[in-house]
């Protein structure tokens, strides 16, 4: 049987130079299915509110709403690592918050770990999670809880400046105890520079091929999404929106023409029971019918 991951496994794979997996889920299926196709570690992103749950932004998304998610996911990939993302404003706002935010993802949630965005300003909430026995990813560069501060969704450390505060918050995050940084949307250069500067993982999301592991939105390699958007950052996989969108117009079709459902969709019922339910008269025809299926093999599952 599979075993989850650790933080000392994953910086095993850093020190052996082996690509760490990564893939957001949100629910119990993508999670099942994700574990199945032997993802290392599984990210419960606040990018929910954006693909799951229709906003715009991640800002909407709640602490309630990263738990119900969790918890689903937890269900489904009971042999996974999983973390969790601390939505807009659970943190920031002095340890004590962050502590008990942070814990009701393990609690009550089932999650092994917390992400939080954010550098060297988040640093000693970082610390004290880690004190208290809970695991933090680091996440910089773009920070999508901050979309509207970054001005839209920009990549970063072009600027000198910029790319020195990046390493500057990179390393107070692994001096703060953090066991890995996701890196977004930063320069393949500075991501490279920043990844040999840690001993910690660096997993990459539009990082390019120098950082320790790369993370996708799980409804972006798929194509489940409408419409779907490109990405230059995301290779996709499969055009499941496609296929999900031609089926149920199939299931439509059939449905609105009579051709669902047939006879081997539907179930008999003995004669003498349809006979002292309806009688002789008006049910004769249905009594006819539900002799000639009686003698129709039965197809497909069972009954819901």
């Amino acid at each position: 049987m599979k075993q989850p991951l650790t933080i000392t496994k994953l910086k095993k794979m850093k020190q052996s130079g082996e690509p760490i997996s990564m893939l957001t889920a949100y629910d119990y299926p993508a999670a099942k299915i994700a574990e199945e196709a032997g993802i290392d570690v599984i990210l419960v992103g606040d990018s929910l509110g954006n693909v799951v749950l229709g906003y715009d932004t991640t800002i909407p998304v709640t602490l309630d709403d990263m738990v119900y998610h969790t918890r689903a996911v937890a269900r489904g990939a009971a042999h996974t690592f999983i973390i969790t993302d601390l939505p807009f404003m659970t943190y920031h706002l002095g340890k004590e918050t962050t502590l008990r935010n942070a814990a009701r993802l393990l609690q009550e949630g089932g999650a092994h770990a917390v992400k939080m965005e954010g550098g060297a300003e988040i640093a000693d909430e970082v610390a004290a999670c880690v004190r208290a026995g809970i695991p933090v990813m680091g996440h910089i560069g773009l920070t999508p809880q901050s979309v509207h501060q970054l001005g839209g969704y920009k990549v970063q450390g072009k600027l000198e400046a910029e790319a020195q505060k990046l390493i500057e918050d990179a390393k107070a995050l692994e001096a703060a105890g953090a066991f890995s940084i996701v890196l977004e949307l930063v320069t393949e250069p500075l991501a490279e520079a920043i990844t040999s500067a840690l001993s910690i993982p660096t997993i990459g999301i539009g990082a390019g091929r120098g950082c320790d592991g790369q993370v996708l939105v799980y409804h972006d390699i798929l194509q489940y999404a409408s419409p779907y958007q490109a990405k230059r950052m995301v290779k996709t996989y499969a055009d499941i929106g496609t296929t999900i969108r031609n089926a149920i117009g199939s299931y439509v079709k059939d449905v609105k023409e009579r051709e669902f459902p047939q006879q081997e969709h539907a179930f008999p019922m003995e004669q003498e029971i349809l006979h002292n339910l309806y009688g002789s008269g008006s049910a004769s025809k249905v009594a006819a019918t539900s002799d000639q299926e009686q003698q129709q093999p039965t197809k497909g599952g069972g009954v819901s």
